[in-house]
């Protein structure tokens, strides 16, 4: 498939997802899109690592955490004006063929790739690797497809919002999981080396 072919069958998957919204789903994707209602969760999940590991493990991975975080939204932020690929609700194409843009803001203008998505599925990545290795199997397996279904909502939220292309929140999504991984496994050899 040609680049001109995969951005229109980009463009056109969007617009079908994008579709498929109602005045109820609205507040429900907005309020998944909204980052700060999730920080008290965060904070909730990193207690609940310190508690679990105990304090040493609990510690390093905390860290790695929000390394992680760190990691994934400043590479999706600086590539946003590398690649400067304009968001769906700033496309011409996209709002002439039905783009719903519910609340009118979507950050800035270059939406490539999503910093959302990369944020929460390197979150949710390192965590589920973190509670593989040092959690308990039931716990960890809970606890894992939580975080998975969630980052699969966040994400879905961005294209409902308008804020973002599929293939966006699909690339955000895989550097997510490729960063989380990798810092999943640094911290895994950190604390075997230091003997936490």
């Amino acid at each position: 498939m040609s680049l001109d072919g995969l951005i229109q069958w980009d463009q056109q998957a969007t617009l079908w997802i994008n579709s498929l919204h109602s005045p109820a789903s609205d507040q429900f994707w907005l309020l998944m899109s909204d980052v700060r209602i999730w920080f008290p969760a965060y904070f909730l999940i990193m207690l609940f690592i310190v508690w679990h590991m105990g304090w040493k493990k609990g510690l390093a991975w905390t860290v790695a955490l929000i390394l992680t975080i760190v990691l994934c939204d400043r590479t999706s932020a600086e590539l946003k004006y590398v690649f400067e690929r304009l968001r769906p609700c700033y496309n011409t194409w996209m709002i002439e063929n039905g783009l719903h843009w519910p609340y009118g803001h979507a950050g800035g203008f270059f939406g490539f790739f999503s910093s959302h998505a990369s944020n929460v599925f390197g979150f949710a990545s390192l965590l589920s690797w973190a509670m593989k290795w040092y959690g308990k199997p039931k716990t960890a397996k809970i606890l894992g497809i939580s975080v998975f279904v969630w980052a699969t909502l966040v994400s879905v939220s961005r294209i409902m919002m308008a804020a973002h292309f599929l293939g966006d929140v699909l690339v955000g999504a895989v550097f997510g999981l490729l960063a989380g991984t990798a810092v999943a496994f640094l911290t895994r050899w950190v604390i075997t080396k230091a003997r936490l």
